[in-house]
């Protein structure tokens, strides 16, 4: 049996990410199944489900903070693909990039605005026009 906070976290993961964030947590269940669940419990269930921010705006800092590192692609791609999710637009993800050329440099921005160009031609593709 899963504890509130797995379910609270399985729940939010599946409205941010989708299919996408299951596929990672799948992926996870031979070889760390505890990380998997530590994943859905407290970024999910205690973090994205608290108040005051809302999903949109806990997924354009997410976003920043993975394109300022530089070094989490698949992260990034899986967090703009949150971000459209739960209503930004493209426009704001491209304003986090320019954003993240002041503040993190622009090998990150360039980094960031190539992984959404990625992520846009996915959705596409797909036939979403977020």
């Amino acid at each position: 049996m899963k504890s509130e906070r797995y379910t609270r976290g399985w729940e939010k993961l599946k409205k941010i990410d989708g299919h996408a964030g299951e596929r990672v947590i799948e992926a996870l269940k031979d070889i760390a199944p505890d990380l998997a669940d530590y994943i859905i419990e407290f970024p999910f269930g205690d973090v994205y489900s608290r108040g005051i921010l809302s999903l949109k705006e806990r997924e354009i800092a997410t976003v920043a903070a993975l394109a300022a590192l530089g070094n989490a692609q698949p992260q990034l791609k899986v967090h703009i693909h949150g971000a459209l999710n739960v209503g930004g637009t493209r426009q704001e993800i491209v304003e986090i990039m320019i954003q993240m050329a002041v503040y993190a440099g622009f090998p990150a921005a360039l980094n960031g605005i190539f992984a959404a160009k990625e992520v846009f031609a996915e959705r596409d593709t797909q036939g979403r026009t977020d």
